[in-house]
Order: structure tokens, then sequence, then C-alpha cells
């Protein structure tokens, strides 16, 4: 039998409005750990299902507030499997065309690590050398789960 190889550790953003679930929610959840739920966008919903991996890193970014910006750290403790919020009518996220025997939603379990010592905003990452080509600071992008090249994760970690 072939040995198992350890996959690479990656490094996320994830994007999540405070006024439905903030980085203190998670923080204040029990063992400081819930699913991430919700995503109903194919790309993000790919990442969820195909990349992220248990022990990855996110940033938790707070969106849709002023301002907008980073606020915590957390781990994936559970890889993706299925949403399911999808098969809920009763469910904000409720989808009648996904069914459990071949999902079309995913969701991954994170845990809070740590709060950052300060709000890092969108306005001051858009400021940093080493960040231009951050997925995040792209014209248009929107995504609500997007990757950070290791380099830009130790440069926001940098800033702390």
């Amino acid at each position: 039998m072939a040995k198992e190889t350890e996959r690479e550790r990656r490094y996320w953003l994830f994007k999540t409005e405070p006024s439905t679930f903030s980085f203190d929610d998670l923080w204040k959840a029990p063992t400081r750990t819930t699913f991430w739920d919700g995503v109903r966008n194919f790309q993000a919903r790919n990442m969820l299902r195909d990349q992220i991996g248990k022990g990855d890193l996110v940033f938790v970014y707070h969106s849709s507030s002023v301002p907008t910006g980073i606020a915590g750290i957390a781990e994936v403790v559970r890889s993706g499997y299925p949403d399911n919020t999808a098969f809920d009518p009763e469910d904000p996220h409720y989808d009648p065309k996904s069914n459990r025997d071949s999902p079309t939603w995913f969701m991954v379990d994170v845990r809070a690590l740590k709060p950052l010592p300060r709000f890092i905003t969108l306005e001051e990452l858009r400021n940093v050398p080493g960040l231009e080509k951050m997925v995040l600071l792209q014209k248009g992008s929107r995504l609500s789960i997007q990757p950070v090249r290791s380099e830009e994760w130790e440069i926001i970690n940098s800033m702390v």
C-alpha cells in the first residue's frame, strides 16, 4: 500500500457579513467551531469541495460593513462535505434543486484561532507592497471564498 503524502497547507480568505455572522460569533461558538455554510456560487463551491482542506488557514473578512476588512484567523478543521442547509426548506440557504444523492453545495468546518490585535481594513491592504496581485484587491473580485498566496499571508500577518 502506498504511503499517503501529507498535503501542503493552503491559505484562504472567507468573507462574511458581520450583521449575519461575525468573527466574534465564531469566537463565541462552542469550541470556537462551526460550519461555513450558505455559499451559493459555483466557483467558491468548487474550492470548498475540491481544494480547501483540514489544516488550511483562513482570514475571516468582514464584508458589507463600514469599514470592510480582516477581523481574525481561523483554521479548517473539516474538509468539504455537503451543505445540509441546501436541503432544509426552513433555512434561508435552501435550494430546492439540490439533492442528497448528488449535492450541489458544500461547506467546511472552521475553528477560530485568534482575533487580530487590530482590524485590517481593505483600504489599508490596498496600500501594502506585495499585495498588488491579491485576489481580494482585483477589480471586480466578489467571491466569498478566495485563495491567498503564502507570501500574501505572511505580509498580512506581519502587519499586526
